[in-house]
């Protein structure tokens, strides 16, 4: 079975529930609305904020939205997937990310990645934003340095604003009492939950829409079976009914019934 041919069945223009989707596509479901203007509201006001979410609900399209959102004319965002690393090694992933050499110790890194962000602030007249991505893997030492990171002038003024985004360790970790001076720097904490039934059902008629179907190629108990078995997560619900598609495509079938999304399951995970 090829592309070609999914997309020629269903009526598609390009194949639907890959990771490879435009912001402006993005479903503009209440909860991650009111997430992303949290977070906005917290960069606007030169704050930082922190998200948490469990594994594939979204977390890391909601931070591509946030950057969509912030005027490259007012900002400047930089990237960083974190992972377990130290305090020098965390410093030199956020010195590449703003295009600054990654070697020398730990405070002259961070002295660096200041400096940097004075410039950005001051010279280039733009707003430094730092978003820190599978912020759960950070260990406590090395959420610590997020205070002298953004500590200018004595802690007199906001240049830098930091988005941690993580699963729900991230929040008990940022609970601990040696990280309660951490925790009050960010203005704004936003969660993020799994879909509702009815929300998933939108999710995926919405998908299919962006992807040029005029009518849902899914059966009302095919979406059920995806409720059911990927439990409102969207990471799990995009594999699901995309390999479904794919076998409904290659029984001829144009829609989706609930038996493809069951053997979907079967073949995806043990």
């Amino acid at each position: 079975m090829g592309t070609i041919d999914l997309r020629s069945r269903f009526g598609l223009h390009t194949v639907p529930f890959t990771r490879e989707i435009r912001v402006e596509h993005h479903h503009a479901l209440p909860q991650y609305a009111e997430t992303l203007d949290g977070l906005e509201g917290a960069v606007h006001k030169r704050m930082s904020a922190a998200l948490i979410a469990p594994a594939g609900t979204g977390k890391t399209n909601l931070l591509r939205a946030l950057c969509a959102r912030l005027p490259e004319a007012r900002y400047r965002c930089h990237y960083v997937k974190v992972t377990s690393l130290s305090k020098r090694d965390m410093c030199r992933e956020i010195a590449l990310s703003m295009g600054l050499p990654p070697a020398g110790a730990f405070n002259a890194l961070m002295r660096h990645i200041q400096d940097k962000a004075l410039g950005i602030s001051d010279t280039d007249g733009l707003r430094p934003v730092l978003l820190l991505d599978d912020a759960h893997d950070l260990r406590p030492d090395v959420l610590s340095m997020l205070a002298p990171l953004t500590n200018f002038d004595m802690d007199s003024r906001l240049v830098l604003s930091i988005v941690l985004a993580g699963q729900p360790p991230l929040a008990a970790v940022l609970r601990r009492s040696e990280l309660e001076g951490i925790a009050r720097r960010f203005a704004h904490f936003a969660v993020l939950r799994s879909l509702s039934r009815d929300e998933l059902a939108s999710y995926v008629a919405h998908r299919c829409s962006v992807a040029g179907a005029t009518t849902v190629p899914f059966e009302q108990g095919s979406v059920d079976a995806l409720f059911e078995i990927g439990r409102g997560n969207l990471r799990a619900t995009d594999q699901l009914a995309l390999k479904a598609l794919e076998l409904a495509d290659q029984k001829g079938l144009s829609v989706v019934d609930h038996v493809q999304v069951i053997e979907a399951r079967r073949l995806l995970w043990p």
